[in-house]
């Protein structure tokens, strides 16, 4: 059976640039859309924190702080809830092996800022997955998480490479704005990274030989499909 390991990120609060603590966690949308997209093709899923700690989600991606509606948010509440199990005791990302996996997936919210970005862990396994040809999705924020990820030479793995991620833009508009300890896009092209930048809140989903990346929230449902493609396992849609 085909497997996907999600990392989701442990943090719960985000430091801002005043030095203040902004609550935080996993974007609910981007976590149950693209579980449920891959549930629903038959893919079996395992989900990982940092030193397995039980996920939390962002208050305000269920409610309209975060531009959600009613009725979307009791979509993502109910689907976080049938999953709740799985939630409660995710595995420690120290402890898997990505060669018990065909894709890692990570989705975003603010949260992969404050522990994924900087998961020596999730670096090495990164890296172990992309040397193996391995697909590799993050979705919004949670390319943050291939910041991690270096070569035996300290070089960045994922440089050179086309991705997309929550722009600066979208931080400006609807995101921490400036208040943010530091900027995801401008820091990914620092690295190397080739940065593709959509219009902001439509889905975008770049793909770069076993790297696919969304650029926010809306790419959540297409992203996990690209994945899928990838993969060669038909989405319940039909759309690539």
């Amino acid at each position: 059976m085909t497997k996907i390991l999600m990392i989701v990120t442990g943090a719960d609060s985000l430091v801002l640039a005043d030095g203040t603590n902004h609550p935080t966690g996993f974007w609910a949308e981007e976590l149950a859309a693209s579980h449920k997209v891959f549930r629903d093709a038959g893919i079996e899923v395992d989900i990982a924190t940092p030193d397995g700690v039980a996920p939390t989600v962002d208050a305000i991606s269920l409610d309209s702080r975060g531009g959600v509606s009613d009725t979307d948010a009791a979509t993502f509440r109910d689907y976080l809830a049938s999953i709740s199990d799985e939630l409660a005791k995710p595995l420690a990302i120290a402890d898997v092996n990505a060669s018990t996996y065909n894709a890692i997936y990570i989705p975003g919210g603010h949260g992969p800022m404050a522990d994924l970005a900087t998961d020596t862990d999730l670096g090495q396994l990164l890296t172990d997955a992309d040397g193996r040809g391995q697909v590799i999705g993050a979705l919004c924020h949670g390319p943050a998480a291939l910041l991690a990820a270096r070569r035996p030479d300290g070089t960045f793995t994922f440089a050179g490479r086309r991705l997309v991620v929550f722009t600066d833009e979208e931080e400006r508009q609807g995101g921490l704005a400036d208040a943010t300890p530091w900027w995801v896009e401008t820091t990914l092209r620092e690295q190397g990274a080739t940065v593709e930048a959509g219009a902001p809140w439509s889905s975008i989903v770049v793909v770069d030989d076993n790297l696919v990346t969304g650029q926010n929230p809306q790419s959540s449902v297409a992203t996990a499909e690209r994945v899928l493609r990838k993969l060669g396992v038909p989405t319940t849609t039909g759309r690539e």
